[in-house]
């Protein structure tokens, strides 16, 4: 059977608290494969070389997550090369053979925040919510024809205490679970 796929972005997982303790219990999950990114390409991506390499683990998975900090109000660079490196070749040199074979698959972000909820509103210290700071990558999940599902956030990452940090990584596992069972699967092709 082929694995729901996790992409992690973590500039420095050796330094990660919150993302580290999603991703090693959605790591325990049967049928998830979660892929360290950071460790995967150290020095950035190139879109020739590394970008095939990436279109097949994707064209691969039934289902795909998106896991980072959010950084700036942003994605951490690898996680926007990786985007500019993979979504351009499957999606505008590569249409027919990669990017028409993606569409149609679930992608569901799991973003870590540093601040809390509350900040994320109109007039709070963010201003925005944290769905609108996602627009960018919603409309690229529109123009990729990917199936959008509401994102895992998890506020105060860099402050929680063990107990907390302990319930969130809980809280993803039971939403992967619940996702995964209610989200129909595209056809994974063979990588």
């Amino acid at each position: 059977m082929t694995k729901t796929l996790i992409l992690l972005f973590h500039p420095d997982p050796s330094r990660s608290k919150a993302n580290a303790a999603l991703a090693s219990a959605a790591a325990r999950l049967p049928d998830i494969d979660v892929v360290d990114m950071q460790s995967v390409y150290p020095y950035g991506m190139d879109m020739v070389r590394d970008g095939e390499r990436e279109a097949a683990r994707l064209l691969a998975a039934p289902r795909i997550v998106l896991q980072f900090p959010v950084q700036w109000y942003s994605t951490p660079p690898l996680m926007k090369a990786w985007q500019d490196a993979v979504l351009t070749r499957m999606f505008y040199l590569a249409y027919e053979a990669e990017g028409r074979a993606l569409e149609g698959t679930p992608l569901m972000l799991a973003a870590t925040a540093g601040n809390v909820p509350e900040a994320y509103h109109p007039g709070g210290r963010n201003m925005f919510t944290i769905e609108a700071l996602f627009a960018p990558l919603r409309a690229t999940a529109n123009r990729c024809g990917l199936r959008w599902s509401s994102p895992f956030i998890v506020y105060e990452a860099d402050k929680l205490p063990p107990e907390a940090l302990a319930a969130a990584a809980d809280d993803y596992v039971l939403r992967l679970t619940e996702w995964i069972a209610s989200t129909p699967a595209r056809e994974a092709k063979a990588a």
